[in-house]
């Protein structure tokens, strides 16, 4: 009865262990049960599970073959029982990339970037959505390479997104960028979020230092929109998309890229939302966003580890 699933994940072994790469034809389904001694249907009944998984693509008059994405399909279904924990830094586009990528994907607690990095190095997660620019210019890649150097690192492209400083309709207070931020009173992100440290990077750039600006500390872009939409603060950091909704000046500092950092070995359990990413209408949607650019957003890299 189950005989077809035995073939099936011999065949995704295969595909796991790169033995069959994208393209590979399978052997045609006479040949191969005469070579594994089955019939005919349990052949066609192994082929028929993995395409409904995507290991491998069926046509009429074609030998099955691989998927161009055969790899990951083959991890999922080998370990796809498997929950991604996602520890990832506050965005607004991640949240429509989840609800794409369905219920095997589920958020750690962590909403800033340092802290996700902590529990992804203490595998308390599986993935950390981040957006940290290293000391050499480069963003995410940097981290990934050093606190999972010996766990095959993985860089998976989500988008780039702008950055700025928020403002009240008119700019009453004439702030022209960071070097006028100093004795305003700032809504900052806590401690730990990748726009607090961008905002810290910011005013030393321009000669302050970040205690110059009394600040009070909110969790997400929308608060930081919310709070200077209100006249609690002059000014916060956050995406053009914040402003846009609470219909405020924005005074663009800088793009920054927002990537997902995980292992090799949970390239399985994060396939749905590696999937979800690659969908046109995710895509879509994120390019919709003021100040959001999809181009890369699917696009999986393996990292070489970075060496101490």
């Amino acid at each position: 009865m189950t005989r077809y699933l035995d073939i099936s994940t011999d065949l995704a072994e295969k595909v796991r262990a790169r033995r069959l790469r994208p393209g590979a034809e399978l052997p045609a389904v006479r040949v191969y049960a005469a070579e594994l001694g089955a019939t005919a249907s349990t052949i066609s009944r192994a082929y028929r599970h993995l395409a409904q998984a995507g290991v491998v693509v069926i046509e009429a008059r074609r030998r099955a073959r691989i998927a161009p994405d055969g790899y990951l399909a083959a991890l999922h279904l080998l370990h796809g029982e498997r929950v991604f924990r996602l520890a990832g830094s506050d965005d607004p586009g991640l949240q429509l990339l989840l609800g794409s990528a369905g219920r095997s994907v589920v958020l750690a607690a962590a909403r800033a970037s340092f802290p996700a990095l902590r529990l992804l190095a203490a595998g308390e997660a599986d993935g950390a959505a981040i957006h940290l620019r290293h000391h050499t210019g480069e963003y995410n890649a940097p981290f990934a390479q050093s606190l999972l150097r010996d766990r095959d690192p993985h860089l998976l492209r989500l988008w780039r997104r702008e950055q700025g400083l928020l403002l009240p309709r008119g700019n009453p207070q004439g702030i022209r960028g960071p070097a006028d931020l100093a004795g305003r009173r700032m809504a900052k992100r806590e401690h730990g979020a990748g726009s607090r440290v961008l905002l810290d990077q910011l005013m030393l750039d321009a000669g302050l230092t970040p205690e110059s600006a009394a600040g009070v500390e909110f969790h997400s872009h929308l608060e930081v929109a919310l709070a200077v939409a209100s006249g609690v603060v002059d000014a916060g950091l956050a995406v053009r998309a914040a402003a846009v909704d609470l219909d405020l000046e924005f005074l663009p500092l800088a793009w920054e890229h927002y990537d997902l950092v995980m292992p090799g070995d949970v390239l399985g359990a994060a396939e749905p939302l590696i999937r979800a990413a690659r969908m046109p209408q995710v895509q879509a949607s994120i390019a919709a966003l003021p100040g959001y650019d999809p181009a890369d957003l699917g696009s999986l890299e393996a990292l070489a580890p970075r060496r101490p």
